[in-house]
């Protein structure tokens, strides 16, 4: 990517200057209306298909007598019509002029009884059609915007002064005994996340190699999503989007859609159904339920694998040389500070076990003390965090280990034994691999999903459930219900 200009000059130098034809394929207005009318009126000489005729072709302002000579035929003129649609057939949206990149990614598929010398050696199937943009690249563009002027490059601190702004009649007295100013958190910029965060930049020594017009270091913070999408009410189709925004940003412009701060990064493809043909091809037998779920996992980590590139994780280490959009040059230190899913997603890119034994990605909480949450013991429990330290990274690289080099069946009790205490699956997260070496911690990364964990989990769930009481009670108490739910104050807890 060229650096050296704002991010909007490099768009428009590459708009085209040749002007643009409406009815391509077609080459003009009067072949557009001709072909128009004769499939509106295909076999048919009637007085309505002659009047039409004469009122939408020969009487149209882009119809032209010129447009028909030097040996128009309608064969021709079709033949230019199904090209087109060929074409249009065959097109993508992610065009390398917005910066996407098609490629493909291969992962290693082991089975149950064959050994292979090293994982290495072991058969690769390719998933074709994976199409991302380089992160780097897309948090470059992000701070050369326009838009960058008004991110927020040093995190702080938000306090609300209760009296501050009281009328005075409501204001305590000055005899009385002064209120503490009430932390305020509104924003990714003053979450004490981003505050730990900058600190620890701060406190690595500066790199040598700075211009001597380089104004300050700061932090280019993500905050990612992903979602798997059902597109069609009828039908398989979907889609599973992966996008980040800039945690710079505020959330109030953040929010808008004709901000347009969604950064798509890519679209994560399913396992395609030729895998079974080649696995048979491969190896002699169908693969196993087991296989299946071991490989959908590996093609979730080969995809981030591609955005986490080496460039990206220079850039996390040392940061990188930008002018922003603001016309200020800093050095911009990558972090990745939440990343939000539903739950059987974010199992997924955890690489736990969906519902085990230790069924929280950001804890060790086992399953049967669930229904102890909000107890003193519960409180706790919670503090033993999840951490991706040299144990974790030994338990998978072991199971892996004996998945491929000693064959053994990826339900086996010795897999179990070493991965089911904390719920680990024998597949190694991209975020660790990259990141590990610098302290990141990718388990804490995975914050709670309000949307789909709580909004349209539990609460809706408690919610559907108490309404159903209610029925069974009988009488009018659904109806009291909601007359009480209209006086619902949904700003009751806004301060200042």
């Amino acid at each position: 990517m060229d650096t050296s200009q704002p991010i909007s000059a490099s768009l428009l130098a590459n708009v085209p200057t040749t002007p643009l034809n409406l009815y391509s394929p077609l080459r003009n207005g009067s072949e557009f209306n001709l072909l128009n009318w004769q499939y509106k009126h295909s076999g048919a000489t009637s007085n309505i298909a002659v009047n039409d005729l004469v009122n939408t072709v020969i009487l149209d302002p882009d119809f032209s007598v010129d447009n028909f000579r030097g040996g128009f035929t309608i064969e021709n003129a079709q033949a230019r019509l199904d090209k087109g649609l060929r074409e249009a057939e065959d097109a993508t949206p992610f065009t390398p002029h917005d910066g996407w990149i098609k490629t493909s990614v291969k992962i290693r598929v082991p089975k149950e009884g064959v050994k292979h010398k090293s994982e290495e050696d072991a058969p690769e199937f390719e998933v074709p059609n994976v199409f991302y943009r380089p992160l780097l690249n897309v948090v470059m563009a992000a701070f050369q915007s326009p838009s960058a002027a008004n991110y927020h490059y040093i995190p702080h601190k938000l306090f609300c002064r209760p009296n501050a702004r009281q009328h005075p009649e409501h204001r305590r007295p000055p005899s009385a005994s002064p209120r503490k100013d009430i932390r305020m958190y509104t924003d990714y910029y003053n979450s004490d996340a981003m505050l730990e965060e900058d600190a620890a930049m701060r406190a690595q020594p500066r790199q040598p190699g700075d211009p001597p017009d380089l104004a300050e270091y700061a932090l280019a913070a993500l905050c990612i999503w992903s979602d798997s999408t059902h597109l069609t009410q009828f039908g398989s189709a979907s889609a599973w989007p992966i996008y980040a925004y800039v945690c710079n940003e505020s959330k109030y412009i953040r929010g808008r859609p004709t901000s347009f701060s969604a950064q798509h990064l890519a679209y994560v493809p399913s396992l395609p159904d030729s895998f079974q043909d080649w696995y048979r091809a491969i190896y002699g037998v169908a693969a196993t339920a087991a296989v299946l779920t071991f490989c959908k996992r590996e093609l979730m980590q080969a995809v981030w694998k591609l955005l986490l590139s080496p460039e990206f994780i220079r850039a996390y280490e040392i940061g990188i040389v930008l002018t922003c959009g603001d016309a200020i040059m800093r050095r911009l230190f990558l972090r990745l500070l939440t990343y939000s899913a539903d739950y059987p997603e974010k199992m997924l890119l955890t690489c736990l076990r969906y519902f085990a034994n230790c069924p929280c990605p950001r804890c060790l909480i086992i399953k049967q003390r669930i229904g102890e949450m909000g107890t003193l013991n519960d409180f706790h429990r919670r503090s033993k965090l999840r951490e991706d330290n040299v144990d974790v990274q030994w338990r998978i690289r072991s199971a892996r280990k004996w998945i491929f080099e000693g064959g053994i069946p990826l339900t086996s009790v010795f897999i179990k034994r070493v991965l089911d205490d904390q719920s680990l699956t024998p597949t190694r997260s991209a975020f660790s691999l990259a990141l590990a070496h610098t302290g990141f911690n990718f388990y804490s990364m995975f914050v709670p999903d309000l949307l789909h964990e709580f909004e349209l989990g539990v609460w809706k769930s408690t919610l559907t459930h108490l309404i159903r009481i209610l029925y069974a009670a009988g009488g009018d108490r659904v109806q009291e219900f909601n007359r009480r739910y209209i006086f619902v104050n949904f700003y009751l807890f806004t301060l200042c």
